[in-house]
C-alpha cells in the first residue's frame, strides 16, 4: 500500500509524525505502518513491506535502511506519540497518568545489540531468566467510553543497556517521564510503577511529577523533620526512625474506604501517614497508605506516593490502574507482534520496538477517535455467540477493524470496480485472521 493509498482518519494520526522526519523517510515510515498495522502474520520488516503490499513496489533494502541508517530519532518518536495521545485521549487540564513497567523481548545470537540475561517473570522454571532486550516502557493510562476499564497506551520505551547509566531501569523510567512533564507544562504527571522502581533517582524528582509505588516492607520510615530550635548548626532534615511497617500498621486507624479497581466495586480498611522516605524521596513528603483488603490484623499491601493531595482512594485506585500496563505489553507482544523483528545492529534495535509501540498508540487512538461503532460488538457476538457476557470491545477487535479498514482502503484505491483475485485473497486472509480472534 502506497501511503497515499492509507485511509484518511490513519493518515491524520500519522501526520502528526511527519516533523520527525525527511520527505523520503516520512513516505517510508507511513508505508511501514501501515503494513506494521495491516499485517495478520509476523512483524518482521521485510512483514511489514507484505503488510503494506509493498514487497513488489519497495526494495527490502529500503525498510533495512529506515531503522537502520535514516535520520530520525526513536526518543522524539515516543514523545510525539504520547503527546498524541494526550492531545486526544486525556481532557485538557487533567492529570496524566503514567504507568511504567519493562518486558523482555527473547531473542537470539550473540551480535543483538545490547541482549543480554535479564530477569523474565514469564519465564518456565524456578530461575525466570531468559536473553534478549529488555524494555522499560512508559504508558498513558486513559479512560475510553469503551471499554470502561483503565487502558493503558505504550507510548515511550528505552533500552536497557549494561555497562552505561541506561542499566537502571528506574534511571529511565525518571528520565522519560521529565522528558514528558516538559513536554507539557503546567500539567501534573502521575506516575505509578511496582516496588522495583523505587530508589535514589527519584531524590530529585520535580515537583510537576508525583510517583506512586508498592512500599518495601523493610522501608526506613522518618518522621517530618522537627521545627528549629534557634540553636547552631545544621538543622535536622529528617525526624526520629519510625517503626517497621508491621508495627505502624497495628497502631494505625483504620477507616472504610470504597474503591473501584480490577473491574470490581468494594469497600476495604485503609490507614494513611504522612512520613518521610528519605533513602528514596529525600525530603520531600510522602503519604504511606496501609491497605487491608481481609477483616483481622495485619495489612495487604502499603503504597507510597508523593501526591499529598490525592485521597486515600485515589492512590489505591491509581496503584491498580499499573495493571492495565500489563495488559497493554501483553498486547503489544501478542497481538502487535512488538518485538517479531530481527534487526540486531544498534541503530535498528533501538528505533524498532518505540516504532511499533507508536504504531500500536495510534491503533488505540484511531479506534478511540475515529473507528468505533456500536455495531462492532454486535458483529463480534455475531461471529463467536458463545460469548454470550462479551459487552465491550477489547484490543483485538480495535486492531482488527483497523486492519480491515486498512486492506479496504488499498482495494477502493487500486480497483474499485473489480478487485483481483490477489485482492480477493488478501481480504479473505484478512477475514479468516478476524475469525480465529473471535475464536
Amino acid at each position: 500500500m502506497l501511503p497515499d493509498m492509507a485511509p484518511a482518519s490513519l493518515l491524520t494520526l500519522l501526520s502528526v509524525f511527519s516533523p520527525l522526519f525527511t520527505a523520503p523517510s516520512f513516505r517510508t515510515f507511513t508505508g511501514l505502518a501501515c503494513g506494521f498495522l495491516a499485517q495478520g502474520g509476523k512483524r518482521t520488516v521485510c512483514g511489514m513491506l507484505a503488510g503494506a503490499g509493498l514487497s513488489r513496489s519497495w526494495p527490502h533494502d529500503r525498510a533495512h535502511w529506515f531503522f537502520a541508517r535514516a535520520r530520525w530519532d526513536a526518543d522524539a518518536l515516543g514523545l510525539a506519540a504520547a503527546l498524541l495521545v494526550v492531545s486526544l485521549l486525556v481532557p485538557a487540564g487533567a492529570p496524566v497518568d503514567v504507568a511504567v513497567d519493562d518486558t523482555l523481548f527473547r531473542r537470539r545470537g550473540k551480535k543483538v545489540w545490547a541482549a543480554s540475561w535479564f530477569h523474565d517473570g514469564s519465564a518456565t522454571g524456578p530461575a525466570k531468566t531468559g536473553f534478549g532486550n529488555n524494555w522499560v516502557v512508559l504508558g498513558i493510562v486513559v479512560r475510553l467510553p469503551l471499554p470502561s476499564r483503565p487502558v493503558a497506551v505504550p507510548v515511550m520505551a528505552k533500552l536497557v543497556i549494561k555497562g552505561t547509566n541506561s542499566k537502571s531501569r528506574l534511571w529511565l523510567a525518571r528520565w522519560m517521564a521529565e522528558r514528558l512533564a516538559a513536554a507539557l507544562p503546567g500539567r501534573q504527571v502521575r506516575v505509578v510503577a511496582d516496588s522495583a522502581y523505587a530508589g535514589g533517582e527519584l531524590k530529585a524528582l520535580p515537583a510537576g511529577i508525583s510517583w506512586t509505588t508498592r512500599l518495601r516492607k523493610d522501608a526506613a520510615l522518618h518522621g517530618l523533620p522537627p521545627e528549629r530550635t534557634g540553636r547552631p548548626g545544621r538543622p535536622r532534615v529528617k525526624g526520629d526512625r519510625l517503626p517497621s511497617l508491621a508495627k505502624l500498621a497495628a497502631t494505625a486507624e483504620f477507616s472504610q474506604v470504597t474503591v473501584t479497581r480490577y473491574g470490581k466495586t468494594e469497600t476495604i480498611a485503609a490507614a494513611a501517614v504522612t512520613c518521610l522516605w528519605y533513602s528514596v524521596f529525600g525530603t520531600r513528603p510522602v503519604t504511606v497508605v496501609i491497605v487491608r483488603d481481609k477483616p483481622g490484623a495485619g495489612f495487604g499491601i502499603a503504597l507510597v506516593t508523593t501526591d499529598r493531595t490525592a485521597t486515600m482512594e485515589q492512590v489505591i485506585e491509581q496503584y491498580a490502574c499499573r495493571w492495565s500496563m500489563e495488559i497493554a505489553i501483553e498486547d503489544s507482544k501478542q497481538l502487535f507482534g512488538a518485538g517479531q523483528a530481527r534487526n540486531r545492529t544498534a541503530a535498528a534495535v533501538e528505533r524498532t520496538v518505540p516504532f511499533e509501540l507508536a504504531c500500536q498508540a495510534v491503533a488505540v487512538t484511531w479506534y478511540a477517535t475515529a473507528g468505533h461503532d456500536p455495531a462492532d460488538l454486535r458483529e463480534r457476538r455475531a461471529l463467536a455467540p458463545w460469548y454470550t457476557s462479551k459487552a465491550e470491545p477489547a484490543t483485538a477487535d480495535m486492531a482488527a477493524k483497523l486492519r480491515r479498514v486498512i486492506i479496504a482502503a488499498r482495494f477502493k484505491a487500486s480497483r474499485p470496480d473489480q478487485p483481483t483475485s490477489a485482492e480477493l485473497s488478501i481480504l479473505r486472509l484478512a477475514w479468516e485472521d478476524a475469525m480465529l480472534l473471535a475464536a
